[in-house]
């Protein structure tokens, strides 16, 4: 018997968990409702999709959008409208704001700032400090919190955790796997002179050497061990050595690596684009960008987060080393893997699994992630062949800007649904802010 649908996709590349199917799909109440052959059905909103590939929405798991304290730079509206605009529905937002995210009523803060504002699904880390780690077992299981972040170098106040015994409170106090940055802080205070002697960008990755990020990421796993195995998740790894010593540990340790490593190179970068190439852990050269490449062919690398860490044009023309750190890359993000599917360095498949897939899975997103019958209709609608420039004018970043300004890419998201509903279509938003809190099973 013929059914109704909300919407219908027809004749679309759909990236399920199974493989590539060519059908239809049908969305109804805000879920999937059915994939397969709907040409007797109908739906009072019909896309004609058989030029494009369906893909579950991106689920970026590191951003930072600033609000509260940083809101000249992002904010929870324009970070999120960015997001949908670059094919990602969920997104995970970052503790150090102002003030840092250490409490319950600081995180139903972010929670409530997001209702009737937030254009994508959101969620909010607790940040683990020395202050709070008596509490961090009954924080991490607050509503729309994925976990704990701990930043071991490049941040400040109660949010630094440069000492192995705070380290290791804060890993023994809870379940949930813990999000961490790991560089190692006394290591960066020895050698600041060199990013002072050298003023310039170029010194970022000497400062922050290969030596500063294995120090961190082997005291962590130290650390996690000791905490009863504590599962851990290593943001934005850089090194070689990093991955060959997180392949040793896959049962405690999953990984994560930014576009921005897979894409740019020094000194190539820094020569081009100066501080707005600067990031934590820096952009390094392409032997280590290799290895990034391979841990991710060899199945080393669980995800993919942009790091979306935007900075104003003032703050990155400061005298170096006091230009701040961190590009903005949430909008970027697909086109970037996109681009990378066509170059022939990972199949589409691939990408879904770091982009969507391992997200869901890794962090116990509940009904997203993947394109199966009674998930959430959160989907993107992408053009494999289609060829674009990316252009920081066509940001909707507040900072205004994008390192990847004039890089053209084949592959971009033409349209992003959440829930549903057609929230962009052909760069522009369609809906007003929808946005939902993630749920964790």
């Amino acid at each position: 018997m013929a059914q109704s649908f909300d919407l219908l996709l027809r004749d679309a590349s759909i990236v399920t968990p199974a493989g590539i199917v060519k059908t239809d799909l049908g969305v109804s109440a805000g879920k999937i409702a059915a994939i397969g052959d709907l040409r007797a059905n109908t739906a009072p909103s019909i896309i004609d999709a058989s030029h494009l590939h369906i893909l579950p929405g991106v689920i970026d798991t590191q951003v930072h959008f600033r609000e509260p304290g940083l809101t000249h730079k992002e904010d929870l509206a324009s970070g999120t409208k960015s997001a949908i605009l670059g094919g990602v529905t969920t997104i995970f937002e970052m503790p150090n704001t102002v003030p840092l995210t250490l409490t319950a009523e600081l995180l139903q803060d972010k929670l409530d700032r997001c209702v009737d504002r937030a254009f994508s699904n959101y969620a909010f880390f607790i940040g683990g400090s020395k202050e709070n780690a008596e509490q961090l077992p009954q924080l991490e299981l607050l509503p729309g919190c994925p976990g704990v972040k701990i930043f071991m170098g490049s941040s400040t106040g109660s949010l630094l955790v440069e000492d192995d015994a705070v380290l290791l409170q804060i890993l023994k106090n809870g379940k949930k796997r813990v999000a961490v940055h790991a560089e190692d802080e006394p290591r960066l205070r020895e050698r600041r002179a060199l990013a002072e002697t050298a003023a310039h960008p170029r010194a970022h990755p000497v400062w922050r050497d290969e030596e500063t990020a294995l120090r961190a990421t082997t005291r962590l796993l130290a650390a996690a061990r000791a905490a009863n195995n504590r599962p851990v998740h290593v943001l934005h790894v850089t090194t070689a050595q990093e991955m060959a010593l997180l392949a040793q540990n896959r049962d405690i340790a999953t990984v994560e690596v930014t576009p921005q490593h897979l894409t740019l190179t020094a000194p190539e970068c820094y020569e081009r684009l100066g501080a707005y190439a600067q990031m934590n852990p820096p952009i390094r050269d392409a032997a280590h960008q290799a290895a990034l490449w391979q841990a991710l062919q060899n199945g080393v690398v669980d995800m993919i987060g942009s790091d979306h860490a935007p900075h104003t044009h003032e703050e990155k023309h400061h005298a170096y080393p006091a230009t701040h750190s961190g590009m903005p890359g949430v909008q970027t993000t697909l086109p970037l893997m996109l681009n990378h599917v066509a170059a022939g360095r990972l199949t589409l498949t691939k990408m879904v699994d770091l982009l969507a897939h391992n997200p869901a899975r890794i962090y116990g997103i509940m009904n997203k992630g993947s394109i199966a019958v009674g998930m959430d209709a959160d989907l993107v609608l992408v053009d494999m062949q289609r060829r674009e420039t990316i252009q920081s004018k066509n940001m909707a970043y507040k900072c205004g800007w994008t390192p990847f300004d004039g890089m053209a890419v084949t592959g971009w998201p033409v349209a992003t649904i959440l829930g549903g509903q057609i929230v962009m279509q052909e760069g522009e938003v369609t809906a007003p802010p929808s946005g939902k809190m993630v749920q964790f099973g």
